[in-house]
């Protein structure tokens, strides 16, 4: 009883020390242009615009402004996604990003511009990128719904580079749009069950013409690829700081692995070496244990 009692004891303390696989605390999200998570998060410097409070009223956790993301979803968004929650994800904690208001951070494009699209990056995860532009007449007043958004996105990015801190992909925005419209992105993951979900409001004007109204001009931040000057600009104070790192799980996790095989091996040998003294009575000293074949007791 003494050995099994110690066995069990060994067991329960590895299963204390192995470390237990869980959700990563966070992800990602778009930064440029900015989502309307990431302007109303910690970093986003945004929060105390009135469609970020009203959001926070509504209830959206924009403290977990990278984690607006739904397990199993395989590519079937518009089945899973409900029209009126695409900026949630069909998340009730983030439910305030599906307000339907024409006062959200947004940032100024110019139509048929080249731009580079940031997507910042708190765990890397690789998977396919897709932006769709929602179409000529849509209004902002109105939750976003799939019939709002075309079958085909406007650029597609499979495992793009990280720099900095986020995916960098350049693209080419759409010709045909005037005014007020959203972006939304949708990344899914090829190594992880999970897509993420996104929505960018922007505001797009004419080349050459001045400051949109609702709209604050802030120093371009963003190159095209033909090194021309940057045609984004994100709304003041809605610009989301650098990481000063960039988190991998799997790295991360490689230290508590190596300390719970070694305290796994540990213990195994103090069982091992426990049961052998156990087992081993002294000379001279009768056998407790009946021989099941013939029945009788032994002496060592």
């Amino acid at each position: 009883m003494a050995v099994r009692r110690f066995v069990a004891a060994v067991l329960a303390g590895a299963a204390a020390v192995l470390p237990v696989a869980g959700p990563a605390a966070a992800h990602g999200a778009p930064t440029s242009p900015v989502s309307r998570a990431a302007a109303c998060g910690p970093v986003g410097r945004a929060a105390d615009s009135p469609a970020c409070r009203a959001a926070v009223a509504a209830g959206a956790a924009v403290r977990e402004w990278d984690n607006v993301r739904v397990a199993q979803i395989d590519g079937r968004d518009r089945e899973r996604i409900p029209d009126g929650e695409l900026c949630s994800g069909g998340l009730s904690a983030y439910r305030g990003l599906d307000l339907a208001r024409d006062d959200w951070p947004a940032t100024e494009l110019t139509p048929g511009a080249r731009f580079t699209f940031r997507y910042r990056t708190t765990i890397p995860h690789r998977g396919t990128f897709r932006f769709y532009l929602t179409r000529e007449g849509y209004q902002p007043g109105r939750r976003l719904t799939w019939a709002d958004l075309p079958e085909r996105p406007f650029l597609e990015a499979t495992d793009p580079p990280v720099r900095d801190g986020a995916y960098q992909m350049p693209g080419r925005l759409p010709a045909n749009r005037t005014g007020r419209h959203l972006i939304y992105t949708i990344w899914q993951n090829s190594n992880t069950q999970d897509t993420y979900y996104s929505c960018s409001d922007v505001v797009f004007r004419a080349p050459g013409g001045g400051a949109t109204a609702g709209v604050l001009a802030a120093p371009p931040g963003d190159a095209g690829t033909t090194g021309a000057p940057a045609t984004g600009r994100p709304a003041a104070g809605t610009e989301v700081p650098v990481a000063a790192a960039v988190t991998d799980e799997r790295r991360g996790s490689l230290p508590w692995v190596a300390v719970a095989g070694g305290s796994v091996v540990l213990l195994a040998v103090l069982a091992g070496t426990r049961l052998r003294r156990a087992g081993t009575p002294p000379p001279g000293r009768a056998c407790e244990v009946r021989s099941h074949r013939a029945g009788r007791r032994r002496v060592w």
